[in-house]
C-alpha cells in the first residue's frame, strides 16, 4: 500500500507558474505508475498528465500539452507537475493518483488507479 501527500497548490496570477509536488510512502514507488488529475467546482474529476514507473513515457491531456510537465524522482519517491502559463480555467483542486504495475504504461483512467492523495488547490485569477 502507498499514501500520497500532495504540496505546492496556492493562488497565482495568470501567465504564472506553479510546482505541486506528490511525496508517496513506501520503499516501492518505482512499481507505480503516476497520474495527476483534477477537479473543478461542479465538474467531474479529469485527467491531466501521466508518467511510467520508468519515467519513460509521459502523456498530457490537450487542455494541457506545451504547459504543463510531468516528472518523477524514484530516488525521492516523489512525482511532480510543473505548471506554467497558467490560466483560470486551470482552477481546479489537484489529485496525484499511484497505480501498481510492472508494464511500463501510462495509465489515463480514474478507474485504473489504485490510491489517490487528498489534493492541493490550485486557483488561477485573471
Amino acid at each position: 500500500q502507498v499514501q500520497l501527500v500532495e504540496s505546492g497548490g496556492g493562488l497565482v496570477q495568470a501567465g504564472g507558474s506553479l510546482r505541486l509536488s506528490c511525496a508517496a510512502s513506501g520503499r516501492t514507488f518505482s512499481s507505480y505508475a503516476m497520474g495527476w488529475f483534477r477537479q473543478a467546482p461542479g465538474k467531474e474529476r479529469e485527467f491531466v498528465a501521466a508518467i511510467s514507473w520508468s519515467g519513460g513515457s509521459t502523456y498530457y491531456a490537450d487542455s494541457v500539452k506545451g504547459r504543463f510537465t510531468i516528472s518523477r524522482d524514484n530516488a525521492k519517491n516523489t512525482v511532480y507537475l510543473q505548471m506554467n502559463s497558467l490560466r483560470p480555467e486551470d482552477t481546479a483542486v489537484y489529485y496525484c493518483a499511484a497505480k501498481l504495475t510492472s508494464r511500463s504504461y501510462v495509465y489515463t483512467e480514474r478507474y485504473q488507479y489504485h490510491y489517490w492523495g487528498q489534493g492541493t488547490q490550485v486557483t488561477v485569477s485573471s
